[in-house]
């Protein structure tokens, strides 16, 4: 395993962005102002929510650009979602299993006026959101790849780490049932995870993974080694059971 696909490593980036001093109760990012609750993801502290808007082409597009609906997976403060309806659409759905993330996401809504278009609903995975359908799905990954049998000492952990991907496994089964007619399923992963068992993972759920974008940054920790980040769409296979990869249908 290399440093940057340490799950060790990852789980001390977890600890230090909730106990270093400097960690702010408001941040900037593409010049806006946002809330940070405690417990939430710090996109100051992560190149990964910035990644993510550049791979959606969200990060320069402006009122007008989007329509249609747009569901978040693992929101956070709700930037990505925020900046969806900013750009014109017209339901968004911010989801995130961390309660504090959901009252984070709704805090920025109202803070940027789409209150009345971006809805934080506390859901794990599409637990909560059986009944809808959105034109595109997206979750900008916990990526790491933690050992199946890792528990997890807090919340803030899971945006960091997955268990013997597990989450993974369920997103690649799950979001394409959630989408409406010629709507998108997206993932946002990186080169710090295992991309050749996500592949493997897809095949299994009779899913297939297309590389739609790629971008690669040189994270200052890491050294000189670029990290690549993806953004990837999750199609139905031909002959696809609509199986989970363990012989269960779900949905």
């Amino acid at each position: 395993m290399s440093g940057t696909q340490s799950f060790v490593r990852s789980l001390e980036r977890s600890r230090l962005s909730l106990t270093r001093p400097d960690r702010p109760a408001e941040f900037e990012l593409l010049g806006l102002r946002w809330d940070l609750l405690d417990e939430v993801f710090a996109p100051v502290f992560s190149p990964s929510t910035a990644m993510a808007l550049e791979l959606l082409g969200l990060a320069e597009a402006g009122p007008g650009d989007r329509s249609g609906s747009f569901l978040e997976i693992g929101c956070g403060t709700g930037v990505i979602a925020v900046r969806s309806a900013l750009a014109g659409c017209e339901r968004v759905v911010a989801a995130d299993v961390n309660p504090l993330a959901v009252e984070n996401a709704a805090l920025n809504a109202a803070r940027h006026g789409v209150g009345d278009r971006v809805r934080a609903v506390r859901s794990d995975l599409f637990s909560a959101l059986q009944q809808e359908r959105f034109d595109m799905v997206f979750w900008s990954s916990n990526y790491v790849r933690a050992p199946e049998d890792y528990t997890y000492r807090s919340m803030h952990e899971r945006a960091y780490v997955d268990p013997g991907y597990r989450t993974h496994r369920r997103y690649l089964a799950e979001a394409p049932r959630m989408l409406a007619p010629g709507g998108r399923a997206l993932l946002h992963f990186s080169s710090r995870g295992v991309l050749g068992e996500l592949h493997e993972i897809a095949r299994e759920c009779g899913r297939e993974l297309r590389v739609v974008r790629s971008v690669e940054l040189v994270e200052k920790e890491y050294g000189a080694d670029a990290v690549e980040h993806l953004l990837l769409e999750i199609r139905v296979a031909d002959g696809g059971d609509g199986r989970d990869g363990r012989g269960e249908v779900s949905g």
